[in-house]
């Protein structure tokens, strides 16, 4: 084995790693709008969390993007540290299914059925059409399962290129001499979990065993002890990711580190004890790439049934290592590990602008409360909500713009669009419930009343108002289309309301009933209740333009009174007849 050996084993490493790493960003990518639903449907069983981690781990095959999420939610506070350990045991056992992948190469026959079955050949498919699908599909769905056939056959020829590089080893009586220290399985241990610590892949680290496999001189006794450690070194990418994090963040980590070297402590003395009572003659027969993947799974499934039942335990260890009381975070804080996974980031992003959508609604409700019966401890909650919405308003914004810096797919980047418009709405909307509790402060300051007409008037639009902003709100927080579509013939209804108040008013004024002292607070009233119809027909109209892949939103509006929609005329008429003010 000469230095180019060395340069092909080193080379073959590179294209395994970049081929992983496409080949995860693609799947993370046509998964990813699920990711966060799937999350959310998360229950307190722990086998129902088993199964969630290890099925999103074999989706977006990353259990290292996996751990960073987890430190990321608990960091942000949407999740608890004990609902992630089993996540983390699931997700241990997601990443045997590269070993799986990675062991056909060891298939060999004249069938051509099973020749095809070895990845080095059917890859080369993958390559093709994944390169045909980058450079000629438009959708941006069928660009990332070409990127993750690419990345597939990239690392899959990287897996080749180490295969070819070690197999000289096999000849070498200075690599058997070497192996001989590898007898120590303490040994193992420490270099698979140094190994896959440097690369931070446990699949790379495998991909290397594997490609030392087909020499023959790599024994079960050598082999499995590797694999526990690389279970381990898997722990780096946890730890670094909860630098910075809280200390809840900080105890996922410990989580992690604390399961893997437990199970490795477990599994290695009943081996090695089992070893020194019976002798395994299994230990001493060479490894085959099947046989690692069998291992991988073997150790992941037996750690995982052993501790499981001890989540407890595992948490006790994490608070117990990482003392004291969890900070209190703020308001809204989203954590940047949740940049790894942008569909989870966006997810958390759309809970926070639903909660401000409900906020802006309550303020509302409150501040035309206080137009009858105004009360210090009212406009003080309106002022308080005007500040929680600006809040939220300057954290969604500022994370948003940056997430949107990562590489998102098309169905993310516009619910990422829609999120930065609407929040801005949600604030508007908050803002006019102020300038509301304003005039209701002058109302009350200066002890003037509307007439009976006219408190019954503003009393109709009042009603019309609040189920524009029930419609907007509850459209907002479902995605209901078509719950969306009836809010712009209601906003019309709204502006008709408010021109007739105007021209009622004028006319009580000119008959004396009214003063012109009120008609400025009426104005007022009337020119907000009108913004806020305003700001309800932006954010129905983008939920609408986000189902349909458009933007336009203004030319929605303008669309649907020109064609005259059948449905948006009868609404519009059932609205108008339902807030008349001649009743």
């Amino acid at each position: 084995m000469d230095i180019f050996s060395f340069i092909t084993l080193f080379g073959g490493l590179a294209f395994f790693l970049y081929g992983m790493t496409v080949m995860s960003n693609g799947l993370e990518k046509l998964a990813g709008s699920k990711l966060e639903v799937i999350l959310k449907k998360m229950t307190a069983s722990k086998l129902n969390s088993l199964l969630l981690g290890a099925g999103i781990t074999i989706a977006i095959q990353s259990s290292s993007a996996m751990t960073v999420m987890l430190v990321g939610l608990v960091n942000s506070g949407i999740m608890e540290l004990g609902q992630t350990i089993g996540l983390i045991m699931g997700s241990n056992i997601g990443t045997t299914l590269t070993a799986w992948i990675l062991s056909l190469s060891g298939i060999e026959s004249d069938v051509i059925w099973l020749r095809m079955l070895k990845p080095e050949n059917f890859s080369l498919i993958f390559a093709f059409v994944g390169a045909a699908m980058i450079m000629m599909a438009k959708s941006k769905k069928r660009k990332d399962i070409g990127s993750i056939l690419v990345g597939f056959a990239v690392l899959m020829y990287g897996m080749k290129l180490m295969s070819n590089a070690v197999s000289p080893l096999a000849e070498m009586p200075e690599f058997a001499s070497i192996l001989v220290a590898f007898q120590n399985p303490l040994l193992g241990v420490l270099v698979g979990a140094l190994f896959t610590g440097i690369i931070q892949s446990s699949a790379a680290s495998v991909g290397v065993l594997l490609a030392l496999s087909t020499t023959g001189n790599i024994t079960y006794g050598m082999g499995i002890p590797i694999i526990m450690g690389q279970n381990i070194g898997t722990c780096v990418t946890a730890l670094l990711s909860s630098f910075g994090a809280n200390k809840n963040g900080k105890r996922v980590a410990v989580v992690h580190i604390a399961f893997n070297l437990i199970g490795t402590a477990i599994c290695l003395s009943v081996l090695m004890l089992v070893n020194a009572v019976v002798h395994i003659p299994l230990l001493g027969e060479a490894m085959s790439p099947f046989g690692v993947a069998v291992a991988h799974t073997l150790f992941n499934v037996i750690t995982t049934i052993i501790l499981l039942p001890m989540s407890k335990v595992l948490e006790r260890i994490a608070y117990a290592v990482v003392k004291g009381e969890s900070e209190q975070r703020e308001q809204i804080h989203i954590d940047e590990n949740l940049f790894a996974t942008p569909s989870v980031a966006i997810g958390e992003c759309m809970n926070y602008t639903v909660n401000m959508a409900f906020i802006a609604f309550s303020s509302v409700m409150r501040s035309v409360e206080l137009i009858d019966t105004y009360s210090q401890a009212g406009s003080e909650a309106v002022l308080e909500a005007e500040d929680q919405l600006d809040l939220y308003e300057d954290k969604l914004g500022n994370y948003l713009v940056r997430l949107s810096a990562n590489d998102l797919t098309e169905a993310d980047s516009r619910r990422a669009s829609v999120i930065l418009r609407n929040i801005g709405d949600f604030e508007r909307i908050g803002d006019h419930a102020v300038n509301i509790m304003e005039s209701a402060q002058e109302k009350q300051d200066k002890g003037v009343s509307f007439s009976p007409d006219g408190q019954k008037e503003l009393e109709t639009l009042t009603a019309a108002l609040e189920e524009v902003l029930q419609f907007t709100v509850n459209a907002f927080a479902t995605n209901d289309v078509a719950l969306a579509m009836k809010v712009e013939p209601l906003e019309q209804v709204v502006d008709e309301l408010v021109f007739d108040i105007r021209k009622n008013h004028i006319q009580r004024l000119q008959s004396g009933i009214c003063t012109i002292e009120l008609g400025f607070i009426l104005s007022d009233l009337l020119t907000n209740f009108e913004r806020i119809s305003d700001h309800c027909s932006n954010i129905a109209s983008a939920i609408i333009e986000m189902e349909r892949g458009t933007f336009s939103v203004h030319g929605l509006t303008h669309r649907m009174k020109l064609l005259g929609s059948e449905a948006f005329e009868t609404d519009f008429q059932a609205f108008k007849e339902k807030y008349s003010l001649t009743k």
